[in-house]
């Protein structure tokens, strides 16, 4: 093999090489960002269902006091009548 057909050879080989790399690359590129954008799906979906639970949270502690409240009022009342206390 001459000299020419050995640097015709080794640069036809470089560029195919160089070809390689930069599909590879481009390939690694998309990925990562299809895993980005996943990631961000996740996050959004967990911050929607944390805010939902929060709120769940807040008409339950909501609800458990106004239970609390209205049975302390009945404990009062029951008191006050036991006592004669009561103005009915």
């Amino acid at each position: 093999m001459s000299s020419a057909q050995q640097s015709f050879s080794a640069g036809q080989t470089q560029g195919q090489t160089q070809g390689k790399a930069e599909n590879m690359i481009q390939s690694t590129k998309e990925t990562a960002s299809a895993a980005a954008d996943k990631a961000q799906s996740a996050a959004n979906t967990t911050g929607q269902t944390a805010e939902q639970n929060k709120e769940e949270a807040a008409g339950f502690l909501q609800q458990t006091g106004e239970q609390v409240k209205s049975m302390a009022q009945g404990a009062v009342d029951s008191v006050k009548h036991t006592l004669g206390m009561d103005k009915k």
